[in-house]
C-alpha cells in the first residue's frame, strides 16, 4: 500500500496500518480515542480502511479510552467500508474499551473477536 501505510503518530493516537495479506489489511491503534484523538486519525483512518474492498483487522489493544465520537470513526469507516464489499473486526479491546463498544451496540455492525486466528478466518471467510 502507498501513501497511507506506514505510521502515523501524534501524542494522542498512534495509528499504524500494514497489509498483512491479499485484501487484508491491519490498522494498530494506541491511545485516547476521544474528540481529539479521533480528529487525529479520522482522515488517514478512513483513507486505510474504507477506501477499497477488504478486510480490516482493527486491533484496539492499545486503545485506553473511547468517547463517542472514537466510536462514530469506527462505524462510519465500517459502513463505507461494507458498501464497497469489505468488512472491518474490532481485534482484542480492553476491558474497559469493550465494555463502551458493546454498550453501544457497535458489536451488532461490526465483529468484536480477541482470537486473532479467528479474525483473520471471519474476515477470509467474509472476502471468500
Amino acid at each position: 500500500m502507498t501513501g497511507a501505510e506506514g505510521k502515523h503518530e501524534d501524542q494522542h493516537m498512534q495509528f499504524e496500518s500494514k497489509e498483512i495479506g491479499e485484501d487484508l489489511v491491519e490498522v494498530a491503534l494506541t491511545g485516547r480515542l476521544d474528540i481529539q484523538g479521533a480528529a487525529e486519525i479520522d482522515m488517514p483512518f478512513t483513507s486505510v480502511a474504507a477506501t477499497k474492498r477488504a478486510g480490516v483487522l482493527v486491533d484496539m489493544s492499545g486503545v485506553d479510552f473511547i468517547a463517542s465520537i472514537g466510536i462514530r470513526t469506527l462505524l462510519s469507516a465500517a459502513k463505507a467500508l461494507a458498501g464497497r464489499g469489505g468488512k472491518m473486526v474490532l481485534h482484542k479491546p480492553t476491558d474497559l474499551v469493550r465494555s463502551v463498544l458493546v454498550t453501544s451496540g457497535i458489536d451488532n455492525m461490526v465483529p468484536i473477536i480477541d482470537d486473532r486466528e479467528a479474525a483473520m478466518r471471519t474476515l477470509s471467510d467474509h472476502l471468500g
